[in-house]
């Protein structure tokens, strides 16, 4: 039976060949079915005679990906979308025939439909762009939008692309621009951290400033950084300098260690 080969009035499985449409699918002719419920579906070649489909969606079928009887969708409301009857299997999936409010018919599988992937048959859609904002031209920070690219992040925000004062062109999402998550293209924060660093003392490779601030710790089980208490009561004293770490002693009281750690710092770094 090859492709030119006549299907009118061959049955296959409960439906039979009414006619063949001028349309083809994935290279093969597409034909009009009757299924024995009364209800009619358009099934290609290669579908019909590989037994691929073999109703009109009436008879719940096990799917390649579920491995389980479809659930009836029949009457459900998804977003604009209600599900009006079984449709033809794309992929492996339950696909479901719905009629949209704005009275345009969409075949969509049961995942999309009640993941809420799909809410209308693209009517929506269009209504979100065209009540969109225009970045085009607007500042924020640094940055200047030139114009959409078209694309959307997994989100569903638009992205625009943009120019930052420096020269450097990127794409930014529109919830990043307005939410303030980007004021340029990463020059800024460079600039920053260049002042910091230029505020900063350093002696032999070791920041003061540092040191001053994690010198008490709340991790610490004496409070004072450097400072251990060890199992027999008695004090050890550590410092660290130049990605080493020197051993001071030990001692019997918890002022005569911190004294000797103090003692050290202001020996090695010249901090009291």
């Amino acid at each position: 039976m090859g492709r030119g080969t006549d299907l009118t009035g061959i049955r296959f499985g409960k439906l039979t060949v009414i006619q063949k449409t001028e349309q083809t699918r994935n290279g093969y002719y597409v034909w009009r079915c009757r299924c024995d419920c009364g209800g009619e579906i358009f099934a290609n070649t290669k579908q019909l005679r590989r037994g691929t489909i073999s109703d009109c969606g009436c008879r719940p079928k096990e799917t390649a990906r579920r491995g389980a009887v479809a659930e009836d969708l029949t009457g459900r409301r998804f977003g604009r979308l209600t599900v009006i009857k079984r449709a033809e299997n794309r992929g492996g999936r339950t696909c479901w025939e719905c009629r949209c409010d704005c009275g345009t018919l969409r075949m969509v599988t049961a995942h999309d439909l009640k993941a809420g992937k799909v809410k209308s048959c693209g009517c929506l859609v269009r209504e979100q762009r065209a009540n969109r904002v225009d970045l085009t031209g607007r500042r924020f920070g640094r940055l200047k939008v030139l114009y959409t690219t078209g694309r959307t992040n997994e989100k569903g925000s638009i992205i625009w692309h943009c120019v930052c004062d420096c020269g450097n062109e990127l794409d930014l999402s529109e919830n990043a621009l307005v939410h303030g998550n980007y004021q340029s293209c990463g020059c800024l924060k460079k600039e920053n951290q260049k002042e910091v660093f230029k505020r900063l003392h350093f002696q032999d490779g070791t920041c003061i400033e540092l040191l001053e601030k994690r010198k008490f710790r709340c991790d610490n089980t004496s409070g004072f950084r450097g400072v251990y208490q060890m199992k027999n009561g008695r004090f050890r004293v550590n410092i660290g300098f130049k990605k080493k770490r020197y051993y001071i002693g030990s001692f019997d009281s918890y002022e005569d260690a911190v004294q000797a750690r103090q003692d050290v710092e202001q020996m090695i770094h010249g901090v009291l």
